[in-house]
């Protein structure tokens, strides 16, 4: 495993509370929303075949500080670590049969260019600052000190518009894209 891909040792583990039970089988809304490439996206059109839509809390930059206690918030740490396995392994994923790989939180655009740049992902970032998708959706939130909401981890698989599988909780999520790879190729397209 890359080095940059650890986290620390005894973080907390995020317990399934049933938040994202509902999800599988929904359509996903029409929304358009802006993209870490200066683009936009129509969340309801995504197209055919398989879209693997990751969302996480917040990425951390080396200029700004996490919020206060964030390492003993269950499922909060990670996010560049995650970001960086989807990297890692975005060739993987789309050999197994994702058409596209996005990921999605609620900061800002300019945030979500920084982070796309400096980790040199192969996909864009999806920055959803109003929760239009968590509030269509009914997606799991959860707040820290100076960030009043932010998205839970989950990954959805989606398919032809619809959620066909949800991972929640996601731990470690410094190796969350091999699961979902190891579902892709358990699950191929039909």
């Amino acid at each position: 495993m890359n080095a940059g891909n650890m986290l620390p040792e005894n973080l907390p583990i995020p317990e399934d509370d049933g938040a994202a039970d509902h999800l599988r089988g929904m359509s996903l809304p029409a929304l358009t929303l802006p993209t870490s490439d200066a683009g936009v996206i129509d969340l309801g059109a995504l197209g055919d075949g398989r879209t693997v839509i990751y969302l996480y809390p917040l990425t951390g930059r080396p200029d700004t500080d996490l919020p206060d206690g964030w390492d003993s918030i269950p499922g909060a740490r990670g996010c560049t670590t995650e970001a960086c396995d989807f990297r890692d392994h975005h060739d993987d994923l789309l050999a197994a049969g994702a058409q596209r790989v996005w990921g999605l939180s609620s900061q800002d655009i300019r945030y979500q260019a920084e982070v796309s740049e400096r980790l040199r992902l192969p996909f864009a970032m999806i920055s959803d600052t109003a929760f239009l998708l968590g509030s269509a959706l009914a997606l799991p939130t959860f707040s820290a000190p100076g960030q009043p909401r932010l998205y839970k981890r989950l990954t959805l698989i989606v398919r032809d518009g619809r959620v066909e599988h949800v991972f929640y909780p996601i731990f470690p999520p410094n190796t969350h894209a091999q699961q979902v790879l190891d579902w892709l190729r358990a699950n191929p397209a039909e």
